[in-house]
């Protein structure tokens, strides 16, 4: 029986900690335990929202029948599930090897340390800017738009269902694209690192009841994306010239130009984060990249 006296005595508790807990292969245990969940963490936030990540789903749903079929005493799913794992690594890397072969150049041209410089400053005011013009524009003449900005969930899926066009932003181009009866008027422009990726996309719409009558299916869509990925979208009403901005499934209705402008610095200027571990990360983002190219 464990006397109270033995468990406040600080001496045995220290003698604990200095043999078992601050050792160098704990410490060397618990540090290679976080460097595996940081690496699954970036793989699963890079590849958020893309096809890509349907197959990391199978491949987790293949290590559950695994584990649980050794447990149960199922021996032949369970030898079936082995051959599977060890025949399938190989496979996933021939059939993703122009992927690996991206990622691995991109990690080349990656670098331990990345900071947020001026140019990138310019760049996301010079956004914002583009935006206050073609919304300017269309509010005035009650041009309906949808711009949907995506942040660090992946649009991929959503990019797919539109026209490429990977084409620098300006207000001009964007004020083009939603002229009525043009063939990219219809559906939503996406906006991914900085370029209008995709036009006349389709996003999924909202099936929140509280949305109130006067909102038309552009605000669905708006709120449809805020809901299922961080992306900012900008509406502009077709029937008043109303401006709107939906995000974290939020509809923010009835914005006034310092309102709409505040929102969009704050959220794409001031709360641009940089991007740590760019030598780790820019392997995952060359592999998503090289994935979605071959598509």
């Amino acid at each position: 029986m464990i006397k109270l006296s033995e468990i406040f005595n600080l001496q045995a508790w220290n003698d604990i900690l200095q043999q078992n807990i601050m050792t160098r292969g704990f410490l060397v245990n618990i540090l290679d335990i976080l460097v595996v969940w940081y690496l699954i963490y970036k793989l699963m936030d890079l590849l958020r929202g893309t096809k890509a990540i349907q197959v990391l789903k199978g491949i987790a749903v293949i290590l559950i029948i695994r584990v649980v079929s050794g447990v149960v005493g199922l021996n032949t799913v369970s030898w079936l599930m082995n051959q599977v794992i060890t025949y399938g690594v190989i496979a996933t890397i021939i059939i993703f090897q122009p992927e690996v072969r991206r990622g691995l150049e991109h990690l080349g041209r990656g670098s331990f340390f990345s900071r947020k410089s001026h140019t990138d400053l310019r760049k996301e005011e010079y956004m914002v800017q583009s935006f206050d013009k073609a919304i300017q524009y269309m509010s005035k003449r009650k041009i309906g738009a949808l711009i949907t900005i995506g942040r660090k969930t992946g649009l991929e899926d959503f990019i797919e269902t539109g026209i490429p066009l990977n084409a620098a932003i300006s207000g001009e181009l964007l004020i083009n694209i939603f002229i009525p009866n043009t063939p990219l008027h219809d559906g939503a422009v996406i906006v991914k690192d900085g370029k209008l990726a995709a036009a006349s996309a389709y996003l999924p719409l909202s099936e929140n009841d509280s949305i109130p009558k006067e909102f038309g299916t552009r605000h669905r869509a708006a709120l449809g994306i805020s809901e299922v990925s961080d992306a900012l979208t900008i509406i502009v009403s077709e029937e008043t010239g109303d401006v709107s901005i939906t995000k974290d499934g939020k509809l923010l209705p009835h914005l006034t130009k310092e309102e709409y402008l505040d929102i969009l610095t704050h959220e794409l200027v001031e709360k641009h984060e940089p991007k740590e571990d760019k030598l780790l990360a820019s392997f995952f983002e060359g592999f998503s990249k090289g994935a979605n190219h071959d598509k």
